[in-house]
């Protein structure tokens, strides 16, 4: 079944064209890889899949729903792990928390419940009672990780998820979005980083120039490298915009 769909959307900008023709299908259980190079529209295509964009033209239905008509439907459904945005910086996280389960309509022991949860999980019990401004850009990574899964959604939209994340939290991240997939929830995660997507991802679509290449499974039938499949798939991408093996964009955080 499929959780998300995305047919033939196109997405301008004034006279840039992000979008041209994009088209995929994710299935149920899936942990599917959103690869391309800085610019490719990942970033786009996330912003129309979670209603904070209307397309020019195309169709989109995540887990039933057509975000451009119903967009705090589609927004209510799905988790959402957005790139380069931080937590509000005059509250804690523990406020934050507070304040994103009242929007996801969590009743105050689950809600309690679930931050126990993860403050353990990723190790940060220390900080939920500091101000957002006073943590590391790592610990706003983990507060924001967290925020996307408290509602325990079926389809969590992640842009690039390991940022500024030490490599043993990452290695925890990873097992724990493998985890969820194969509890039959569904992850789409968008990322210019091939050894991520190589080391979690289940199928990977490869974008370039607004539009979706490619979808491949993982490992790949002929035993080539995913970086290989890339490079071959995205041959006329300049050297500057090939994905970068070490993450160094700034963290995401939600909206």
């Amino acid at each position: 079944m499929s959780v998300l769909r995305v047919s033939g959307l196109e997405k301008s900008f004034g006279s840039v064209q992000a979008l041209s023709g994009m088209t995929f299908e994710v299935a149920a259980g899936e942990l599917f890889g959103f690869l391309g190079p800085n610019g490719a529209g990942k970033t786009t295509t996330i912003a129309l899949v979670t209603g904070q964009l209307v397309p020019d033209s195309g169709e989109i239905s995540v887990l039933g729903v057509d975000p451009t008509e119903e967009p705090l439907e589609a927004r209510r459904r799905v988790g959402i792990l957005p790139e380069k945005q931080s937590p509000p910086s005059f509250l804690t996280p523990r406020e934050y928390f507070e304040f994103v389960g009242q929007i996801r309509g969590l009743e105050p022991e689950t809600l309690a419940d679930r931050v126990e949860e993860w403050v353990d999980r990723l190790g940060f019990r220390g900080k939920l009672d500091t101000l957002h401004t006073d943590l590391s850009r790592g610990q706003q990574q983990k507060v924001m990780i967290t925020q996307a899964f408290l509602h325990e959604p079926k389809l969590v939209c992640i842009d690039e998820p390991l940022a500024n994340l030490d490599p043993i939290v990452q290695e925890q991240v990873k097992s724990f979005l493998q985890a969820y997939c194969a509890d039959g929830n569904t992850i789409f995660v968008s990322t210019h980083n091939i050894e991520v997507a190589e080391s979690i991802c289940t199928r990977v679509g490869i974008v370039a120039d607004g539009t979706c290449l490619t979808v491949e499974t993982l490992p790949l039938a002929d035993g080539s490298s995913l970086r290989d499949r890339f490079i071959d798939t995205v041959s006329n991408q300049e050297p500057r915009d090939m994905p970068q093996r070490v993450e160094t964009e700034d963290a995401p955080t939600p909206e």
